[in-house]
């Protein structure tokens, strides 16, 4: 089999996993009695991002070959996924203890194969004499499509709602484990015992913090990693809020809410492709801007939006979510693995996920349970709506703060056709 169509099998499968539970999963939590811990299942892989991608990747770098390791995450976080989906199907209240243990467990193990795979992708396509800018993101581009099927079948067969969808995800991730095996080797080095403990550890790939350009762009990635989870935590009970108002409880926006979220990411699928331009014509700086207001007007439109005659602030919302994404999370990541020494490519990529997807997405999805907390659970059932759009505001304001300090204080020289 071609390289390629491994790799998109392999990208396919990793965010498909994602993709059968993260934008419904707060759906059935709000529906099973936990509206106000939404914020605590979302905030957990932000938690485990802080230390199991980096930890994940020391062993990559150090030990074994990131497809191995790629393969034994998946096959744990695919186990426990589906033993949190069994127990959510066992009762019609579960205990949060018990879902959120099992459930935590589960994207423990999860969070480090997103940098992990592209690790493996990266490390491929260079073993094959191949630029990863111009070829990697229509490989990452079957990633989005993978999730956008799950989440079309999670809606089409009714697991929207209920714990199904955690034992959808479950059975993909323990596929995904015996493919992982399959994968191209990846190198491992094997002289750590030369070296100091901080090497051996894999300690080195933090010395990028020594770098004012990298300082900044780490601190600046968690700053607007705290927007990464908020609309995957909150966007489908939002919608499905509005079933309470008769005039929009029948529209296909509050019925199919994934659905309509999916349109998120064909988007993506579309703005994957525009990356290697992007970046080699206008550099990190403003790809990275872009992305910033991107997530001002996703917030925006959602926040003046409804499933009626302004579902078209929703459509557009969806629209801009590609760019608000991939231009984050993809180009950032390409710009770690270009910033960086091959030997620590997977702990730096660890590191990125570690300031993101990790301190970021954790702060940033507690506060926005805390905001949701103060302006819609509060409030009575005919009360929330307005509640809504107030926390969307909000959360749009941020999002322009973090995008002008970014404009001001990242320092980036673009040479044309380099990203």
């Amino acid at each position: 089999m071609k390289l390629k169509i491994r790799l998109i099998i392999m990208n396919f499968l990793q965010y498909a996993v994602w993709g059968a539970y993260l934008t419904s999963m707060g759906r059935y939590l709000a529906g099973a009695g936990m509206a106000e811990n939404i914020g605590w299942f979302y905030a957990m892989q932000g938690v485990v991002s802080i230390f199991m991608p980096a930890l994940a990747g020391i062993v990559a770098d150090r030990w074994l070959p990131a497809q191995k390791v790629l393969s034994i995450c998946h096959t744990m976080a695919g186990a426990l996924m589906l033993a949190a989906g069994v127990y959510g199907l066992s009762t019609a209240t579960p205990e949060f203890a018990t879902l959120f243990t099992l459930y935590s467990f589960s994207v423990a193990f999860f969070m480090p194969t997103i940098a992990l795979s592209n690790s493996v992708a990266y490390s491929a396509l260079e073993g094959a004499g191949m630029d990863t800018v111009k070829h990697f993101p229509p490989i990452r581009v079957f990633g989005t499509v993978g999730f956008i099927c799950a989440m079309l079948l999670t809606d089409a067969l009714g697991f929207q709602a209920n714990a199904k969808q955690l034992v959808f995800s479950g059975v993909i991730g323990l596929v995904f484990g015996a493919y992982a095996l399959t994968l191209p080797a990846c190198a491992v080095n094997k002289s750590a015992e030369k070296k100091s403990l901080a090497d051996a550890l894999g300690l080195k790939a933090f010395a990028l913090f020594k770098q004012k350009k990298m300082a900044i762009f780490f601190i600046f990635s968690m700053l607007l990693g705290v927007s990464l989870q908020i609309t995957n935590g909150f966007a489908n009970p939002f919608l499905g809020s509005f079933e309470a108002i008769p005039e929009y409880a029948d529209t296909f926006g509050v019925q199919h809410s994934n659905m309509l979220i999916s349109l998120s990411q064909v988007s993506e699928t579309l703005c994957i492709l525009l990356i290697p331009i992007c970046l080699r014509k206008f550099g990190i700086k403003k790809v990275m801007l872009m992305a910033m207001f991107a997530w001002v007007f996703r917030f925006g439109l959602f926040g003046a939006g409804n499933p009626g005659g302004g579902v078209w602030m929703f459509i557009l919302s969806m629209i801009v979510y590609g760019i608000a994404f991939d231009f984050f999370n993809i180009s950032g990541s390409l710009f770690v693995d270009q910033s960086t020494e091959p030997e620590i490519r997977s702990s730096a990529q660890g590191v990125f996920m570690m300031m993101t997807n990790g301190i970021g997405a954790t702060v940033g999805t507690l506060s926005a349970q805390a905001v949701v907390n103060a302006c819609v659970n509060s409030k009575p059932l005919a009360e929330q709506a307005a509640g809504w759009s107030t926390a969307w505001y909000i959360f749009a304001a941020y999002a322009l703060v973090v995008a002008l300090l970014f404009a001001i204080v990242f320092k980036y020289k673009h040479e044309p056709n380099k990203a």
